[in-house]
């Protein structure tokens, strides 16, 4: 068998050669708009002229967001963050779940969409929404606040998916849990342009690779998978 140290030296040597160029690699993909880790095509931000659509009649019948609230088993008094909430659709749904005694961080990233929902709120107040102003690499969450982080068709548009992870590490309760919710790229009957869907191996291989633990995946939803991760 080989020496052990010899072994462990090489290896050493390998990581401080390759290092490097493997960077230089990893920030190329990400100046090309590609995630340099699955190679995925990163998609661009829905802009908040856009923001009707998230708030169309037919989505409840198109995307059950109801029932994928019910699947995620929050409960009342918890702490939930709807990250890139748009016009708030799912904040609204998510202060239902976690009641008068729990709170939900609605962030965006766009003024303009946080407007959206403070008009919402405006017409029907519910004091356990809380807006925040995130950035593309900052949740601008609090340290260890949150029980469960929530982006439904969200990740897919981070330009920085890595950096924006870590930052949201940093913001999820020990056992909190972090959902994506993504159209399935391996179904072609989802209406839904390739670049704005995800496969669950896609899914896995980029927060894996940040420190998440794949939990499970729940397909109850007639267009998405919801996504299920925990830090390790």
């Amino acid at each position: 068998m080989p020496n052990r140290r010899a072994v462990v030296v090489t290896l050493a040597l390998v990581v401080f050669v390759a290092g490097p160029t493997l960077l230089r690699s990893s920030t190329l993909l990400l100046a090309q708009g590609k995630h340099p880790v699955s190679g995925r095509q990163i998609a661009g931000v829905m802009g908040h002229q856009g923001a009707a659509w998230l708030d169309r009649p037919e989505r409840e019948k198109e995307e059950a967001p109801s029932k994928a609230v019910a699947a995620l088993s929050i409960k009342p008094g918890q702490t939930v963050a709807d990250i890139g909430a748009g016009s708030g659709y799912y904040s609204v749904l998510l202060a239902g779940a976690v009641g008068a005694t729990g709170r939900v961080y609605a962030t965006d990233i766009q003024p303009e969409m946080l407007a959206l929902i403070k008009k919402k709120l405006d017409a029907l107040p519910i004091p356990q929404i809380q807006l925040v102003l995130g950035t593309p690499t900052e949740s601008r969450l609090p340290d260890a606040s949150v029980d469960l982080a929530l982006m439904v068709d969200v990740y897919h548009e981070l330009s920085e998916p890595q950096v924006f992870l870590r930052s949201l590490k940093r913001a999820l309760k020990p056992g909190g849990r972090l959902v994506l919710i993504e159209f399935r790229k391996e179904d072609r009957r989802v209406p839904i342009r390739e670049e704005h869907k995800m496969t669950v191996r896609e899914a896995r291989a980029e927060l894996e690779a940040e420190g998440y633990k794949f939990a499970e995946v729940i397909d109850v939803l007639p267009w998405q998978h919801i996504l299920v991760f925990t830090p390790k």
